[in-house]
This record gives structure tokens, sequence and C-alpha cells, in this order.
């Protein structure tokens, strides 16, 4: 009898080119089967779309044979991802509402400065069955944003209060060149709005699963931005924990911007250890897998593991079945090509750096923390103070016909109509086995004091 794999308490797989959603970066929206499994309201529910058994309930069962057709068969993308809310279960209430609250912002309900009326739809850039993405402009300044609409009665069926409070204060208080910004917050009675920066290159993932894999010097820009923001993220005991090319946006210059801090664990201290399952399998670290507790060293794994992925198509231990795909992160040897057409030797070694399985060995976890990558040779043409100041071209730039330009995005959502109704969702979701007796009754109970901001400027 095989050991039991302990999975995410989320998981879902993307079977096709129209399950993919532009909202892994900026919505975490998901598909229209993720209530399916639904059992208990305490545990959050996600979509078991594998078209295989429970995978609860997987075995496993040692080595097995792996399909030949490569993560990008015919151009089309499968992807595990698993997903845990478990950031900032640690605070209360109080110090929640504390930390949102500034002379910008208001803790009353309908008070806000601003709200929906301030915005015209535009284009539907990503759609779950809680939440939706449309591209935004700003009546009175013609800005173009990005807005998130989520279902207050569904974030609370799924238990996810916690988490969306969560998520909200920590996009106000990272200012960061290469972390996607929070600009408004607010709410009706029965939604919750966030407004953030529109970035017309689409999510990294749009553009490498339709190039295959990308050139060195374009990695290299990537990697060094993202270990920048990774770096600020990690200066305030944050842990990111899901690093992957759906989080992550590119923006009209071609610059990155991380986005989705849905994983993301406030730590006690630098030296404090986490202890949820959670994440993607691809991009899982060992030590999250084993169940040892994690730090900040498992960001530098998935680095590795995105740095190998963006570089040769694949991530390093890639298989359609998950549970080899985790016996190979556990125990198989790294096996990275050898061809200098696809890996020069610096990107090997710098894989290799950040891929080893003990955290206490990885690159990145000594005392110099992500100086030592920095100072690795794969970045010895990278000025980092430059690249912090966005003084560095970026080597490619996507096309940009306009400000409101979506041609980086799925056309399965840019096809739909744009409004901020979100009635036949409800509706739906409502109608799902198991759902029903899981929405709140107490329609004007007040989960989301405070959740109102308005950035500074």
């Amino acid at each position: 009898m095989g050991n039991k794999v302990p999975v995410p308490d989320k998981l879902s797989v993307r079977h096709s080119k129209k399950q993919q959603r532009y909202a892994g970066a900026y919505a975490a929206a998901v598909t229209d089967d993720d209530y399916a499994n639904v059992k208990h309201p305490s545990r959050p529910p996600h979509a078991y779309d594998l078209k295989e058994a429970d995978v609860s309930s997987y075995e496993w069962r040692g080595p097995s044979s792996d399909s030949s057709q490569g993560r990008y068969p015919k151009k089309e993308l499968t992807r595990c991802e698993g997903e845990v809310p478990s950031f900032a279960r640690h605070s209360d209430s109080n110090s929640w509402k504390t930390s949102m609250s500034n002379r910008h912002s208001t803790s009353t309900l309908f008070g806000a400065k601003v709200s929906v009326d301030d915005f015209e739809p535009i284009a539907t850039i990503g759609k779950g069955s809680f939440a939706k993405v449309l591209q935004v402009r700003k009546k009175n300044t013609g800005e173009i944003f990005a807005m998130k609409i989520l279902l207050k009665s569904t974030i609370i069926a799924r238990n996810q209060v916690e988490h969306t409070r969560a998520e909200r204060s920590i996009l106000q208080h990272i200012k960061h060149p290469y972390v996607v910004s929070l600009k408004y917050a607010f709410q009706t009675e029965d939604k919750l709005y966030l407004v953030m920066d529109f970035c017309g290159g689409g999510e990294l993932f749009y553009h490498l699963k339709k190039e295959g894999r990308f050139s060195e010097e374009r990695v290299r820009l990537y990697a060094a931005e993202i270990l920048l923001a990774l770096e600020h993220l990690h200066s305030l005991n944050i842990i990111y924990r899901d690093l992957k090319p759906e989080n992550i946006l590119l923006d009209a210059e071609g610059h990155i911007r991380l986005a989705d801090f849905g994983l993301s664990k406030i730590l006690n201290d630098p030296e404090a250890q986490a202890s949820t399952f959670c994440g993607t399998p691809e991009y899982l670290a060992p030590e999250i897998l084993n169940g040892s507790g994690h730090g900040i060293p498992v960001d530098w794994w998935s680095l590795g593991t995105l740095i190998c992925e963006m570089l040769t198509g694949l991530p390093p231990f890639y298989s359609q079945n998950l549970n080899s795909m985790y016996e190979k992160i556990l125990k198989a040897e790294l096996k990275l090509t050898t061809d200098p057409n696809i890996l020069s030797t610096d990107a090997r070694n710098l894989i290799q750096a950040l891929l080893q399985r003990d955290p206490h060995k990885r690159l990145g976890s000594g005392a110099k923390g992500a100086d030592e990558i920095k100072e690795h040779p794969f970045f010895r043409c990278i000025d980092f103070e430059k690249l912090y100041r966005r003084e560095i071209s970026a080597p490619w730039k996507p096309q940009m016909l306009s400000d409101d330009y979506i041609g980086n995005f799925d056309d399965t959502f840019t096809g739909e109509k744009a409004d901020f109704d979100m009635s036949e969702m409800e509706a739906k979701l409502k109608n799902k086995k198991g759902m029903k007796d899981m929405f709140p009754q107490e329609k004007n109970r007040n989960y989301f004091d405070g959740f109102t901001y308005i950035e500074q400027r």
C-alpha cells in the first residue's frame, strides 16, 4: 500500500484554453466547477476538476510512466494549482481595522469617497464563479484600471473573510515598482471592489504559453525584477508562496508586476516557520511537501522553478501525474539540458543553486539573503539599483495600440459583455449542489468594516 500524499485544500487543473483565466493574477477567480465537492463550510472549497479520482484520496504509488507530450502539447496548457487562504490568520479584527484605516479611508459601510459610479466598464479581462475582473475607466480622470469585483455572500460562505481582508491589507501596504498597486477599495451591501493597476501586457503565462520559452536576456530581466519584488516582501517578513507565471503581469513597457497575494503569509520574524500545505504543485518546495515547516526560502525555490520554466518551457520536475510530480520534487535528480542554446552554464548553475532541497543550503537563505542571488554570475550585467529605479529598458515590449488595448488578454473573456452586474453569477452559485444552505442569512452583518481605501496621491 502506498504512502498518502498530502494535497492542498484547494486544487484545480486547467484542461483547456477556455478554462484558463486572466484572473489568476488580478482576481484569483476560479472555474464554474468550484463548488462541486463542497461538504463543509469550515473547509475552503475549490474545484477538483482533474477528471481523475478524488485528489484528496490519492495514494503515492511510486514512479509512474509520464507522458512524453510535455507541458505545452499542441499549445494547450495543463496546470495543477492548489490554493489555501491561510494568510494572516493570527491577526484579530481590531488590529486588522487599525491597519486598514488612515485619513484617506473610512470604516463605514456606505460612506466611501469613491464608488462604482465613478467608473465606466470597458472590457471583461477575467471571470470565475464568484469574481470577475473588468478593465475600467475612471470617469473624472480618464485613467484606466483593473477592477476586481467579488460577491460578499460567496466569500462568507467559503470561509474566506480573513483571506480577503488580508489580501486587501497587504495590497495597501506594499509599494514597490514591481508589485501591482492598489488604488481604491470600496464596497456595497453585496459586493467588494478592488481597483488596481491595469497591466496591459497581460499575464506572463499568456506569453509563455504562446511562445513556448523566452530568450535568456528576457528571462534575466524578469528574474531580476521578481527578485527585487520578493526581496521587498521578505524585508516585511512576508512569504509570497505562489510565484508562477499566472501571478506575474507585464506592464506596457514590458516590466513585470507581481500580483495576487492570496497565499501570502506574514511571519512574526524572518526565522519563523509556516506549516500550511498550500501552493501550486509544480512550484512547491520540498519542505512544503514533507511538512517540515517552511519560511522565506520557499520563494527562492519557486524562483528557480520559474527561471527553468521560462528558459526551457517546462518546470524542472513536471509530470502530468500529480503524485509522480510530488515524488520527483522530493527525490528525483535534477536533470537540466546541456544545450547551450537553451541553458547557458550560468543559468544552469543558478537553477541548481536555487533548487537545493535543503532550504538551509539554498541560494538566498544565507546571512546575505537576496544579495546572494544578485551576486550570482547570471546577473552580472544587471545593475540592481538602476533596475529598481526602472532605468533599464525591457528587451521585449508587448504590443499596445492604446492605453486600453486588450489584445494581450484571453479572448474568452474579452468577448463578453463588460458590466458591474453579478446577479446571474450569484444565482448560479446558489443553485449549485450543496451551496444553498451555506450562504449567510444575515445580509446586513458587516464582515468588512474598514475595507474602504483611497490611495494617497
